[in-house]
């Protein structure tokens, strides 16, 4: 099956993202006389180069919060949960274990995923700066969403740290998904929600792996 692609790259999505998040920032300014203070929180990898020209645009910190999907032990690209740096665990409600192996095999997968978080949050953290969420609006971005596991966790994280209010911002993601993202942040943003859909990669014609020096190198130029 053949995809027309929606987005150049992650850039092209960020920009495009940015402007609705302004947009909508300025609106509720109007609306309600208080100026939302926003905090732009990025999924790396891939989310840091679409988050990036919208803490750019809007003129504030980005930082990141990491989730990692929880792979079934036999088929890594089956997601069975999902898991963040700080420990917030999400399980899909799917039934794929038998009872014989599930306390084993959910355990091993965990501690698997949690390592894999932790790491990549000890290479990126030093590029972060300190931000005080209470009272803020975080916006929590991913270059696209194909279960929700990972930005569903990662509202749990933040959402732990008192925001005023979460907004769950991606270019791209199912339809039939948002009903179930609703109920985890304040504001769903997505962009486009082509059908059908498969993979997230399938809509940008340029999606290369980000490796860890590029997500430090967007992270550092924002703080400049």
């Amino acid at each position: 099956m053949s995809y027309t692609p929606l987005f150049a790259d992650r850039i092209h999505a960020g920009e495009e993202l940015a402007q609705v998040i302004h947009d909508l920032l300025t609106q509720q300014t109007i609306d309600s006389g208080v100026k939302p203070i926003p905090i732009v929180y990025a999924l790396p990898r891939g989310g840091i180069p679409v988050a990036a020209p919208i803490a750019r645009l809007l003129g504030c910190p980005l930082t990141i919060v990491v989730a990692k999907k929880i792979s079934h032990p036999e088929n890594p690209e089956l997601a069975i949960g999902a898991v963040t740096s700080s420990g917030n665990i999400l399980w899909t409600e799917q039934k794929l274990f038998s009872s014989k192996h599930d306390a084993r095999w959910r355990e091993a997968a965990l501690t698997k995923a949690i390592k894999q978080a932790q790491s990549l949050e000890e290479q990126l953290i030093s590029a972060c700066p300190q931000v005080n969420i209470k009272d803020a609006t975080a916006i929590l971005v991913d270059d696209g969403i194909a279960t929700g596991m990972t930005m569903a966790v990662a509202c749990s994280a933040i959402k732990a740290l008192s925001p005023r209010a979460i907004w769950l911002c991606t270019p791209l993601a199912p339809q039939k998904l948002l009903p179930w993202l609703n109920q985890w942040g304040d504001r769903i943003i997505v962009l486009k929600t082509p059908e059908p859909f498969w993979s997230v990669s399938n809509f940008y014609a340029q999606f290369p792996q980000v490796n860890t020096l590029e997500a430090l190198r967007y992270l550092q130029q924002q703080q400049q």
